[in-house]
């Protein structure tokens, strides 16, 4: 679940991502929705506009509580931050 949280973080959200499902081990899953607009734009993605086709994958959200019983929530968790106060070019040796 930390390899999904992390996926969803760095490549779908662009979004802090904490996985707080307190399960492990590996999985084997496929998940099927439609992307919106705020998707995958940390990846210079562009997704097109949702479909309007009836038989269309559900979005996010509702594809993970649907197809995987995980549910996406937005609340305040810890997350670790690297602030980086100064950057300066090294001395010539």
């Amino acid at each position: 679940m930390a390899d999904l949280a992390s996926t969803l973080q760095s490549a779908v959200l662009d979004l802090p991502v904490v996985d707080q499902t307190g399960l492990d081990g590996h999985y084997d899953f496929a998940l099927n929705w439609t992307a919106d607009e705020t998707q995958f734009a940390g990846m210079g993605i562009r997704v097109p506009p949702p479909t309007d086709k009836p038989d269309a994958p559900p979005p996010l959200g509702a594809a993970m509580l649907e197809q995987l019983g995980l549910k996406l929530a937005t609340t305040k968790a810890p997350v670790d931050v690297i602030v980086i106060d100064k950057v300066e070019k090294p001395s010539a040796n």
